[in-house]
């Protein structure tokens, strides 16, 4: 599916995803719903046609886009629902003041969305059972092969399901809080990025930002609710 600003979306089927955290030594099956996610990053130049806004430093418009806050990217996903006559995915209080308490998803709705950190699993997997679907250089950018900066997406192999820099390159934002009662309205992040060592580019790894903070590693990619 061509959403208009050039990001090809990929029906995924549903299932059955197990997570787990070596923090705290929890693991947790999730039962999912056939749903859509971009097959890649969404992209500098996306980013720019919606929202009128450049991010990131280095030049190039298929560069994924990055520092950006989880605020920016809930954001961007109802500005494109609103630009392709969808309905808008989230509801914002009427006082933003910086946190992201009291923001809504409206799970009947047809717009754009970050993925839950399990629906982000289960296409990464696509399938498999190990720590990646595919040899680490031939699947990703990470600190071993970037030279230590971004890169174009697209430039390694797909998964079996077609989703590309699904580890590497660049983190990718979730819907879900990390863990409420220690790290309060922290947000998922999934992925690993161009300078992450190996172990921290598999397909299990969680990590944590603030939603109003900005990182030069961490972007985001769209989805969608399946028809109900």
């Amino acid at each position: 599916m061509d959403t208009g600003v050039g990001a090809a979306m990929v029906t995924v089927p549903s299932g059955r995803v197990t997570l787990s955290d070596r923090r705290t030594q929890r693991s947790w099956s999730v039962e999912l719903e056939p749903y859509q996610l971009a097959a890649f990053p969404v992209t500098r130049a996306q980013y720019a046609l919606v929202t009128g806004e450049r991010s990131g430093t280095a030049p190039g418009d298929r560069l994924p886009v990055e520092e950006v806050t989880w605020w920016d990217a809930v954001r961007f996903c109802n500005a494109l629902s609103v630009r392709e006559g969808l309905v808008p995915a989230y509801r914002f209080p009427a006082d933003v003041d910086g946190d992201d308490e009291g923001v809504e998803w409206d799970r009947t709705s047809d717009g754009y969305r970050l993925p839950t950190e399990a629906e982000w699993e289960y296409a990464c997997r696509a399938g498999t059972t190990g720590p990646r679907y595919g040899p680490l250089d031939e699947i990703a950018w990470y600190r071993g092969n970037s030279d230590e900066r971004i890169h174009d997406v697209g430039g390694k192999q797909p998964n079996a399901w077609g989703f590309y820099d699904m580890l590497g390159n660049v983190w990718d934002w979730c819907w879900d809080i990390y863990d409420a009662e220690v790290y309060g309205t922290y947000r998922v992040l999934r992925g690993g990025g161009w300078f992450d060592e190996h172990w921290s580019c598999r397909a299990s790894v969680r990590r944590r930002s603030h939603p109003t903070y900005r990182i030069d590693d961490v972007g985001f990619r769209l989805a969608r609710s399946g028809p109900r």
